[in-house]
């Protein structure tokens, strides 16, 4: 199983929002530019091969991180995959351009899965579709709206798309570091064939265990690595 530490950028800095994504009470762990790209250091020099970068004021419209982006992408030293607002094909031209290893749409996959089909097949392997659930629905916009949609019809809709995966986080989990929703991955593995990547309420090396028995190709890490709960180096231990 992989391991993506997640790198949440507003206004310059890596934060974690309130839980479930509270925008109205982020944490600040890097306080700027220079920060973020030092931290996405050290988590290479700990051994991680692909980072999950997420823009979060572009996912929810109100402006973007695309010079910070940038130097992660050039200056991490590890694959990064570009998330947050990634709605056209242009977006996703621009960033897999640039060199990023994968980009990962979300609002536009949920809502027009023919431009998510043509992204996919232009750039293979390279595309992924985020599955954010609240209650039990997909969540859009920044996660400040929800689609009248059940997960297993919204897989069932991608799963003829060239997918090189599915990234489901639990937005009832996200920041709450209160384990897995193994119920919610279960679901989700059984209605797709793609590889799955797992984030929300991961807090332990036994919960990354119980992610790993479940089946997921992949699980992201960010309040559990931030605030050393979870020793990167002990977690690529975890298969």
């Amino acid at each position: 199983m992989m391991v993506l530490p997640a790198l949440d950028l507003l206004t310059g800095r890596v934060v974690r929002l309130g839980v479930g994504g509270d925008f109205a009470r982020p944490t600040a762990y890097a306080d700027g530019p220079d920060d973020a790209v030092g931290l996405a250091g050290r988590y290479v020099v700990a051994g991680a091969r692909r980072l999950h970068v997420v823009d979060l004021d572009a996912a929810r419209g109100s402006g973007h991180n695309g010079p910070l982006v940038q130097r992660l992408v050039v200056e991490a030293g590890a694959e990064v995959e570009v998330a947050g607002g990634v709605r056209s094909a242009e977006d996703a031209k621009r960033w897999l351009e640039f060199g990023a290893a994968g980009v990962v749409m979300g609002t536009a996959a949920v809502r027009d899965v023919e431009l998510l089909a043509r992204v996919a097949a232009t750039y293979p392997g390279r595309v992924l579709a985020a599955l954010d659930v609240r209650d039990g629905r997909p969540a859009v916009g920044g996660w400040s709206e929800v689609e009248d949609l059940s997960v297993g019809a919204m897989l069932k809709r991608w799963q003829e798309v060239g997918l090189a995966g599915v990234i489901v986080t639990s937005v009832d989990r996200d920041g709450t570091l209160l384990g897995p929703d193994v119920r919610l991955l279960t679901e989700v593995l059984s209605a797709t064939s793609f590889p799955v990547t797992y984030s929300g309420g991961v807090a332990s090396l036994d919960d990354l265990r119980v992610v790993a028995r479940a089946g997921a190709a992949g699980v992201i890490l960010g309040r559990s690595l931030l605030e050393g709960r979870i020793r990167l180096d002990e977690a690529f231990s975890v298969s």
